[in-house]
């Protein structure tokens, strides 16, 4: 997918200059090309070993029948291996039951259009920042250059005690924006939730939209945000169309873009056909401001175990607002395309903080779900609650069957997982295909085996660490 018609461009920067024995800038673009090229080798090299693999286990999987075929013999004999046949083809059952019900929601999904200018709400749009730097300013741009009848816009931008050179792009912002624009400082470092409460307590629009200072959004993504709030009385969030802003700067920002489009544009697709939109994600959300007033209070003194809750304040906000009854959609025709970590250990991290916040959300929706929170059909918004705790209850379970699984029958172990990741990673090739590209799609492959194998333990470790505070990734 090409991302380059949504940023704002910036000043061109000249390569350094040659004086005496510095640098040349001949050499220079030269030492860039070859990164360039080296980058894109190795990113052919990851793909070739990625069918490789693959192929190589559907050869071992059909090499390897008599073995299989031994091992399933001798789980039977036994009790204990009886009653683990039972419960994984049990839980294969549900699993594709549970898919093809997505498919089915997926296909009854349709975005709301945009309404007109008339119709359009007035919004006030919050965007904290900490460290983003110049980022920061392009993010505004982005916002202020939007098809949205500006009269109707308030834009607020809260610095959330940043120790880079964020508040002097906020102010070279306010510089161009002028009165189209206010912008603040946390006295100190608080914390995502405490700037965007401060923008809410400020705000004066009927519709509060969220924006991560790193994301940039469409020209036509703010009025087709907003737009199901006119058309739905019942509608009290709104989830924008997440995808990844870097991905053309490493393999991982690649993988995590096809993983995004499957999980807005398939899963939030079939959640939003229930009214039931688990997570409204940070980088771009809408909220009826009267929703948000209603759990303000619960949702900044929120705690966990006794500690204040610092991070999952999207997760949060969107379970307080379902309670209430409201309906939680997606706009898959809301784009804003979002930085993600480029490396390992930052991904990690961003992950560790994500699973926290959904074993903490997980217990919080608990305690409401079950009862009548909303007039319509909850049966949909339950299997959801149901299919979240599901994948929970099995961490353990599956982390530990997996290790005995390697240490017992290790080639039988790889050759049937990389031949599941196969087949089943398929479709988001598929997927995304048919919506972008087949060339991106190829991805999808590389970052199930990447999660697979150097991720799998996330999960366990979130849960086990769940009260632990910090957003890991702010630096």
């Amino acid at each position: 997918m090409n991302t380059e018609s949504y940023i704002v461009k910036q000043p061109a920067r000249k390569a350094p200059t040659s004086s005496g024995t510095g640098t040349s800038s001949g050499t220079y673009l030269s030492a860039v090309n070859k990164k360039i090229k080296n980058t894109n080798a190795l990113r052919v090299a990851v793909l070739i070993c990625t069918f490789l693999l693959l192929c190589s286990a559907a050869f071992l999987i059909y090499e390897l029948q008599p073995q299989f075929e031994q091992l399933r013999f001798d789980r039977l004999k036994s009790t204990w291996g009886f009653m683990f046949i039972v419960v994984a083809t049990g839980l294969l059952v549900y699993k594709l039951l549970f898919f093809l019900y997505t498919v089915v929601l997926y296909f009854r999904y349709k975005p709301v259009q945009s309404v007109t200018d008339e119709a359009l709400p007035a919004c006030t749009i919050i965007v904290p920042a900490y460290n983003e730097g110049r980022l920061v300013y392009d993010t505004l741009m982005s916002l202020i250059q939007s098809d949205f009848p500006q009269e109707k816009l308030q834009l607020i931008s809260i610095d959330d005690g940043s120790t880079d050179d964020t508040w002097y792009w906020m102010q070279k912002a306010k510089e161009v924006l002028g009165d189209r624009i206010a912008i603040f400082q946390q006295p100190k470092n608080m914390g995502k939730r405490h700037a965007l409460y401060r923008g809410f307590k400020m705000g004066t629009g009927e519709i509060f939209v969220t924006v991560d200072s790193d994301s940039i959004v469409k020209t036509d993504t703010l009025r087709n945000l907003v737009s199901p709030f006119v058309v739905n009385e019942k509608c009290g969030a709104v989830a924008g169309n997440v995808q990844v802003l870097n991905n053309k700067k490493g393999m991982i920002p690649k993988m995590l873009n096809v993983s995004f489009v499957m999980s807005f544009e398939f899963i939030r697709s079939a959640e939003s056909a229930l009214g039931s939109v688990l997570c409204t994600p940070g980088a771009l959300s809408a909220y009826r401001s009267q929703a948000v007033f209603a759990c303000l209070n619960d949702w900044i003194t929120q705690t966990f175990k006794g500690k204040p809750s610092d991070i999952g304040e999207d997760r949060a906000m969107t379970n307080m607002i379902l309670k209430q009854g409201y309906h939680v959609l997606f706009q898959r025709n809301a784009y804003v395309l979002t930085n993600v970590p480029e490396r390992y250990k930052g991904l990690y991290k961003m992950f560790i903080r994500w699973g926290r916040s959904n074993v903490r959300e997980n217990i919080m929706m608990s305690k409401f779900i079950f009862h009548k929170f909303r007039e319509q059909s909850r049966f949909g918004t339950r299997l959801l609650f149901f299919n979240q705790w599901l994948r929970l209850i099995m961490a353990y379970p599956f982390v530990l069957l997996m290790f005995i699984f390697i240490l017992t029958h290790p080639l039988l172990f790889f050759s049937s997982t990389l031949f599941s990741i196969l087949i089943v990673s398929s479709f988001s090739v598929l997927f995304y295909a048919k919506r972008y590209t087949m060339a991106g799609s190829v991805w999808a492959y590389s970052y199930s085996i990447m999660y697979t194998f150097a991720l799998f333990w996330i999960t366990p470790y979130a849960i086990a660490t769940a009260s632990r505070r910090g957003w890991l990734t702010r630096g």
